[in-house]
């Protein structure tokens, strides 16, 4: 276990400062389930294929929804435009695209209100000095990095407005991998300003060091797993070969790897595409398991045990999702289940990260 010295006695600055860190990152866990409610509604607008029902990106102007019957029409005229109108929803009315608009609507709304539920608390913070100067950059860029994801996203439906009635599958993955990235950057630095981010940094053991590298392989392995999911998801992959664990009959399935040059097949071809995702989440899986068994031996805190707990759990009742989602040919609520389910293992693996760095309480 980790010895800490015995703390400071508490000043009634201190008291202020760590009582404004904990408003701070109270309103940093909020922005982080915000984003979490967004990679679920992109999901879900993807498994309705509700994406391309909106044809023009109005990021300032684009608060309301068509209001009136013309102007519902003239979106909906918009919308007859697009190969997906022409190949797969041709004769569809005004009112069965009112119901593929509005969840489309509604995730583009939320990403408007992320910018702004982030912006105006920002400016308070940083006017009433609440945020010190070191950590402006960092803020500023959680912001930035927003907004690179708006301009991501757009770029990523416009793909699908052309030529083929689908997204990019490069674009997609790229579009959840930026959410991920701006969820897990925040929920760590969240973490941080909690649990006492300039209050004490522990000296790590050189075991405790080697365990913190093991799980810092465990949330890379789980960021690149959910990012071939996005795979999965751009190239529609979960709808064949809905069997487990045998692929086509196999467990190496007969093809694999066979477009030229062969890496290309890692991204466009349909079979590599899911066996790469079902290898990875299973490798990543075995890790935490081994991680976990290992740490049995180890003299952890109540918060590390309960940490590493929460995150073989977390892994486990993934990859039951997966599979389940997979074998019922992807039914929308468990798909939607099972990409929610990646942002809670990622956020467990965090949390566990954060207990062998950050740990002010021992007991």
């Amino acid at each position: 276990m980790i010895q800490h010295a015995p703390p400071a006695p508490a000043t009634p600055h201190l008291h202020r400062a760590l009582h404004r860190e904990r408003i701070v990152s109270t309103w940093l866990f909020a922005m982080c389930a915000m984003v979490f409610a967004m990679v679920v509604l992109g999901g879900l607008t993807r498994l309705t294929h509700s994406g391309l029902s909106m044809v023009n990106w109005e990021p300032v102007t684009g608060w309301l929804p068509p209001m009136t019957p013309q102007e519902w029409h003239a979106a909906f005229a918009g919308y007859q435009l697009t190969p997906e109108y022409r190949e797969i929803n041709a004769g569809m009315t005004v009112d069965e695209f009112k119901g593929i608009f509005w969840l489309e609507f509604i995730h583009r709304l939320v990403g408007r209100s992320i910018g702004v539920a982030f912006l105006l608390p920002f400016v308070f913070f940083l006017m009433r000095g609440w945020i010190n100067r070191r950590s402006i950059p960092v803020f500023t860029g959680f912001f930035i990095l927003g907004g690179l994801q708006g301009v991501l996203g757009w770029y990523m439906v416009k793909s699908g407005l052309v030529d083929e009635p689908d997204v990019s599958q490069y674009r997609l993955a790229a579009h959840l991998g930026l959410a991920v990235v701006i969820y897990a950057a925040m929920f760590r630095y969240a973490l941080r300003l909690r649990h006492g981010y300039e209050a004490v940094r522990p000296v790590l053991a050189d075991k405790m060091a080697t365990t913190r590298r093991g799980v810092l392989m465990i949330v890379a392995l789980i960021f690149v797993t959910l990012v071939s999911g996005g795979f999965v998801a751009g190239l529609n992959a979960g709808m064949i070969y809905n069997t487990f664990p045998l692929m086509d009959g196999r467990l190496i399935p007969h093809g694999l790897y066979g477009d030229s040059p062969a890496i290309l097949s890692a991204f466009d071809d349909h079979m590599t595409v899911q066996f790469n995702h079902r290898v990875l989440a299973v490798f990543t899986v075995c890790c935490v398991i081994i991680f976990w068994l290992l740490s049995m031996n180890s003299n952890l805190t109540p918060r590390q045990r309960s940490a590493y707990n929460i995150l073989v759990l977390a892994g486990l009742g993934q990859v039951a999702l997966g599979i389940s989602t997979l074998l019922l040919v992807v039914p929308v609520a468990l798909a939607a289940l099972h990409q929610a389910g990646a942002v809670i293992f990622l956020s467990a693996a965090l949390f566990t990260l954060h207990t062998l760095e950050w740990n002010r309480n021992t007991s």
